[in-house]
């Protein structure tokens, strides 16, 4: 073959690869809109789920308010297009899967599928934790705290900053585990070195939770502590984890030496 018509394969290749990866992109979007389109006429509704945990913290017949002359209808648009990019993620992430997975080795999907559907559910899982637990805690202290000569009337869109930014971290948050099983298939760290840092990273633990939640105990604590059960969750599957996904080269020079 002449290095013109390797050089036209390549770019073919390089082609072709954009192509499906558009059409991916194109299906994806295609499943969170449809979803989207789907909840718009429960859009108020939605928003209101979201802002349960406040209204329940406030006193009885107070209301939120909105300052923006479109944010009455923009912030529930925005709510529920998240809501329904977290409903079609399972399609989200099968195309994702479906176009890096023909270029795997079989040891190379069976590290990739895992991560992807378990920090998916993870992070979904902080999130759900967040809104049934560590709001009740927050709105319930921000109001007892609050002088009884100020009426709480939070407007819509700074809650909704404020609920996402707490979304972010606890999802992020409860990565933990995938961070440590990373870092031990890799290679950068050991499982024994990680265990010998248990108490910087519960110092951090702690630091981080200080810094993300107000300053009231009960909410350090609801993210603190999750943050040092995961970690030893990460060191427990680790292990496990490498010997399930090693290539058959790793487990053979392992049993050598």
């Amino acid at each position: 073959m002449s290095d013109e018509q390797q050089t036209t394969g390549e770019g073919d290749t390089f082609i072709s690869h954009l192509v499906e990866l558009r059409n991916r992109i194109m299906k994806a979007s295609i499943a969170v809109i449809v979803v989207f389109l789907g909840m718009m006429p429960w859009a108020g509704k939605i928003y209101d789920f979201l802002a349960q945990p406040m209204m329940a913290a406030l006193p009885a017949g107070s209301k939120m308010i909105a300052t923006g002359v479109i944010t009455p209808f923009l912030i529930p648009v925005k709510v529920t297009l998240l809501v329904a990019f977290l409903i079609a993620l399972p399609i989200v992430l099968y195309q994702a899967w479906a176009f890096i997975a023909p270029g795997l080795y079989e040891h190379e999907k069976k590290l990739v599928a895992p991560l992807v559907v378990s920090s998916s559910i993870l992070f979904i899982t902080g999130v759900a934790f967040c809104y049934f637990f560590v709001f009740g805690v927050i709105f319930k202290f921000i109001n007892e705290f609050a002088p009884k000569s100020i009426a709480v009337a939070p407007d819509i869109e700074s809650y909704f900053g404020f609920v996402m930014t707490l979304f972010i971290a606890f999802g992020i948050t409860f990565e933990v585990p995938i961070v440590v099983i990373v870092l031990v298939r890799l290679g950068l760290v050991t499982v024994e070195k990680l265990r010998a840092i248990r108490p910087y990273v519960i110092v951090g633990a702690f630091v981080v939770a200080a810094i993300v939640t107000p300053p009231d105990i009960m909410s350090q604590l609801l993210l603190a502590v999750p943050i040092c059960l995961l970690y030893e969750a990460g060191l427990l599957v680790a292990p496990m984890f490498v010997r399930a996904t090693q290539a058959p080269d790793e487990a053979a020079s392992e049993e050598t030496t």
